[in-house]
């Protein structure tokens, strides 16, 4: 498969990782009456990527995630010299999707993107109020988790075709931990395509969405090395 078409791929899971997970935060979680809550944003977000491993897994590997794409690069499952083209793909796709998302978003009256428009943050911009380091240890290390679980799921010692349930529901899991700190980010990507739209405050956290999931990622790609076959 070329590297354009699974660039591609990438594009469209990201796309449906960021509308799918940030639509349900924004346009579900409160509705009247009938709102999802934060159970319901944990849930989207992990289907999201459940659906897109069995619809693109074959055909990109479905990282959806610049941090994934490092950790697997780290953990000598990917090729360094398409590091950068996917995590292009994956930025645009989350830019798209927070594009279409604003457009559905905007169409109701009184909306607001100061609401924040599911972007992730630190301090006074966490949903609960914590400190940017608590928001920093939280996503390096669910970071660290999730990588964990994609590298060990997608080992070839594991059970074959069960890695996009344990990996969607790891994610379920990490949002059900996080939402409270940061929104839970622990995907530069997905913390990008909403932070572009809502500006100032959003653009200035962004870098803690970056640092601490690569950092994450690249440790977990370390660590889980330690577990492969001795040589």
């Amino acid at each position: 498969m070329s590297l354009g078409k699974r660039c591609g791929a990438e594009f469209i899971g990201t796309f449906w990782l960021v509308f799918g997970g940030c639509g349900s935060a924004v346009l579900a979680a409160a509705f009247p009456n009938v709102g999802i809550g934060l159970l319901g944003v944990s849930f989207a977000f992990g289907l999201t990527v459940l659906t897109m491993a069995y619809a693109i897994g074959h055909i990109s590997g479905c990282h959806l995630n610049p941090a994934v794409t490092v950790g697997l690069c780290v953990g000598k499952r990917f090729p360094g010299g398409e590091v950068v083209q996917y995590i292009v793909a994956q930025v645009l796709g989350a830019i798209a999707a927070a594009g279409v998302l604003f457009t559905i978003a905007s169409g109701k009256s009184g909306f607001d993107l100061a609401a924040g428009f599911a972007s992730n943050g630190y301090a006074e911009h966490s949903p609960g109020q914590y400190s940017m380091l608590a928001g920093l240890t939280a996503e390096v290390v669910l970071t660290f988790m999730f990588l964990m679980i994609i590298l060990g799921s997608t080992d070839r010692r594991a059970p074959a075709g069960f890695a996009p349930i344990a990996i969607g529901l790891g994610l379920t899991l990490i949002h059900l931990i996080s939402i409270p700190v940061t929104n839970t980010s622990v995907n530069p990507a997905r913390s990008t395509g909403p932070a572009i739209f809502v500006g100032g405050w959003a653009l200035a956290q962004l870098w803690l969405f970056w640092v601490a999931p690569i950092a994450g990622a690249v440790i977990a790609g370390i660590v889980y090395r330690m577990f492969e076959h001795d040589k």
